[in-house]
């Protein structure tokens, strides 16, 4: 056999780092100009993707070049100021920059001892977070890849800590036998809560769906007539930030409620949590520092990359022993604080980076003026657009959502097409008690009052012409 001799770094490699730099900052760079939405759709633009396994590997740089040339055409302007779909943070450049590092790295983020920095640096976030979202200082943290997860890790550290309340040990039994777990969950819950109960186990078709008002908020009076009807200790599933209004449960009368019942309070708070790090907004999530875990998103309001979001557990000891895959041994904090001992996951990547580097950049002052920014910017737009015949505004604007009707179902779903059509701003679809709506959520890093104001203008231009 020859002797093989590599460098870890050829010329060829070099270049293509090189050129891979240059298109992200160009394409940072044109975001304010460029159309909003893909240029084509996957049928429109496969066949430029040479899809036959290739045998004889290509340069580098010339593999780059390509990815540059044809996946552009299939770019959906996520990071643009002018994004108002779903809710999407911008992927802030310093975050972006970090995670040219993380990726370079090439770290397992799993382990203290394997990639110490890693580690340190992503304790360090967790606890930043905890201290801006105002929480327990000692809970335990899981940095993860979203809210879908967050929220499904917390819901299992619930339902092993209520059965384990009635002398059950899901570890050893599994769930085959096991005592009831009732699960209570508001009407107009997102889906990442759901899918965490299915994935635990729990089964949607036995949640209890509690009646909401015309905001989205839990109805107490529900809520207080299934937890009189509970005969086992239940799960309840509150949220901060409904996906249409903004809207926040009513916590400080829902949580105690819940714990007299000796329930556990898990809060879906994938963006919407990040208003209890404003002391102006504070009041309007009052209470919900007293639920037992959390679900919240760094690539929302934090405007991480993707993917990234915490799992917040109050009694750090049920997150562990519910994610660790290490038995019975439970690491304190400090030296012994173990990544992946709080996750899901045992390899992944250093995620929690570019995070660091956004709230080292921004510091706490700056985050909260971002948050209150959007806010702001949420109600110069109703207030601009609630003056205009034939526009509803449809929900009160207490965050950076703001629910748009038009006369008819028809109409809205003509005006919602000519604006994405144009794709100079991007507002995306839904449906809010029973009607069609269009959905802005205000919320990338970058948006000022100018594209606000552009989005204003094409809302109305769209619903005087359609």
């Amino acid at each position: 056999m020859k002797r093989s001799k590599k460098v870890p770094l050829s010329e060829d490699d070099r270049s293509a780092m090189l050129v891979a730099a240059r298109e992200a900052i160009a394409y940072r760079s044109d975001l304010k100009s460029s159309s909003v939405k893909p240029d084509l759709r996957p049928a429109d633009f496969a066949s430029d993707f040479d899809t036959t396994l290739p045998i004889v590997g290509a340069p580098a740089s010339s593999v780059i070049d390509e990815l540059i040339a044809i996946a552009g055409k299939g770019l959906h302007g996520h990071a643009s100021p002018r994004f108002f779909g779903y809710v999407c943070g911008g992927s802030m450049p310093v975050g972006a920059a970090a995670d040219f590092l993380v990726t370079s790295w090439g770290q397992n983020a799993a382990s203290s001892w394997e990639s110490p920095s890693a580690a340190v640096i992503e304790q360090t976030v967790c606890q930043w977070c905890l201290e801006l979202l105002d929480l327990p200082p000692d809970s335990g943290v899981g940095i993860v890849s979203g809210a879908t997860v967050a929220n499904t890790q917390g819901i299992i550290a619930a339902r092993d800590t209520l059965l384990q309340r009635q002398d059950w040990d899901v570890f050893e039994n599994g769930l085959f036998g096991a005592p009831d777990v009732p699960v209570l969950i508001g009407e107009d819950a997102h889906s990442a809560p759901m899918a965490g109960i299915r994935y635990a186990g729990l089964g949607l078709g036995r949640t209890k769906r509690l009646a909401t008002d015309d905001q989205g908020r839990i109805s107490i009076d529900a809520l207080r007539a299934e937890l009189e009807a509970c005969k086992n200790p239940p799960l309840v599933i509150l949220q901060a930030g409904q996906i249409n209004t903004g809207a926040f449960d009513p916590f400080e009368d829902a949580i105690p409620m819940i714990h007299e019942a000796g329930g556990w309070v898990h809060v879906d708070g994938a963006f919407g949590l990040w208003a209890h790090a404003v002391p102006d907004l504070r009041d309007r999530l009052a209470g919900v520092d007293g639920a037992d875990s959390w679900a919240v998103d760094l690539h929302k309001w934090l405007n991480a990359p993707y993917d990234a979001g915490l799992c917040i557990v109050r009694d750090r000891t049920a997150l562990v022993s519910s994610m660790s895959a290490r038995g019975a041994y439970l690491p304190g904090l400090g030296e012994t604080w173990e990544p992946s001992d709080s996750t899901l996951e045992l390899s992944r990547r250093a995620r929690g980076v570019p995070s660091y580097a956004i709230i080292k950049h921004l510091g706490a002052d700056g985050i909260r003026e971002m948050i209150t920014h959007h806010c702001a910017l949420a109600k110069h737009l109703a207030d601009c657009l609630s003056k205009e015949p034939g526009i509803e505004i449809m929900n009160d604007v207490v965050l950076n959502q703001v629910a748009i009707a038009c006369e008819t179902d028809e109409k809205t779903t003509r005006v919602l097409e000519r604006i994405q059509q144009k794709a100079r701003v991007y507002p995306s679809h839904g449906v809010w008690k029973g009607r069609q709506i269009i959905r802005v959520s205000v919320i990338n890093h970058a948006t000022d009052h100018g594209d606000i104001d552009l989005l204003i203008d094409e809302i109305l231009d769209a619903n005087r012409t359609a």
